[in-house]
């Protein structure tokens, strides 16, 4: 398994198909800084880039805290010149986790709060483990949810739940997240990243090509209605009807056999 690092607090793993992008600025609960932002931003480019990779898992390296949003000690420093020109380095953190071109795991446990859980909805699977406390209080400092929040709760529990999440500021211990859909996979204390990595496992047996469709027709379709969405469908169809996985995976079935994807 080797490391890759991207800047000081930030580390990709792997493991065979699976990376693993580790935030580890531990002795700020991985607060995330202008310099940790630019690191999640170049991870995910990488990542997306590497057609080796079939499924990502988003871990922490602090025992307490997945990630407690935003450095508010760095934004309080900031004149409002400083504050715009640091606006488009955030995006970029949360938007290359979102944009990452396969499946996307969470692994959270303790505190995700703010951009700690925009990080985590920016993913397509959250595994939680009883520890953890979810949550966007970013009204009670002050701002707005501003790493996706807004859009990407919505889409998971409901505008009218989503606006009471939002509004309160309130923080949500793990089994009433589960119910409501904050997250998905609720393990024991500590099995949240092993939990994860098992499930990217079974995730990145499957087809390259047959992922990479999938995550595209799913995020692009969702909000269409539904003749718009099948269109969406079908065009991620036509792009692996031809493939070599899929005459792989045809052929293994057939002859009872694990398929080996050659990722075209």
């Amino acid at each position: 398994m080797g490391e890759q690092r991207y800047g000081e607090w930030v580390a990709v793993r792997r493991d065979g198909f699976v990376a693993e992008l580790v935030l580890d600025r531990p002795k700020a609960m991985n607060a995330v800084s202008s310099e940790m932002a630019r690191g999640i931003a170049a991870a995910c480019a990488a990542l997306a880039e590497d057609a080796s990779v079939r499924a990502v898992v988003l871990t922490s390296t602090h025992e307490r805290a997945f990630c407690v949003g935003a450095d508010l000690k760095e934004r309080n420093s900031f004149s409002d010149a400083e504050m715009m020109r640091h606006r488009p380095v955030s995006r970029a953190a949360y938007t290359g986790v979102l944009e990452l071109p396969v499946p996307a795991i969470a692994a959270v446990h303790g505190f995700a709060l703010g951009g700690g859980y925009e990080l985590a909805l920016s993913c397509d699977v959250i595994v939680a483990d009883r520890t953890a406390v979810v949550g966007l209080p970013e009204v009670s400092v002050g701002v707005i949810p501003g790493g996706g929040g807004t859009q990407l709760l919505p889409r998971r529990v409901g505008a009218a739940r989503a606006a009471e999440l939002i509004f309160s500021a309130r923080r949500v211990p793990a089994e009433e997240a589960r119910a409501l859909g904050m997250v998905d996979e609720l393990v024991a204390p500590g099995e949240d990243r092993t939990a994860a990595l098992e499930l990217a496992g079974r995730i990145a047996a499957n087809s390259p090509v047959g992922l990479r469709a999938a995550k595209r027709a799913l995020r692009l379709g969702h909000g269409l209605d539904l003749p718009a969405g099948l269109e969406v469908e079908d065009a991620g169809w036509r792009t692996i009807a031809f493939s070599g996985d899929r005459a792989e995976g045809v052929a293994a079935f057939n002859e009872k056999r694990k398929p080996e994807w050659p990722g075209e």
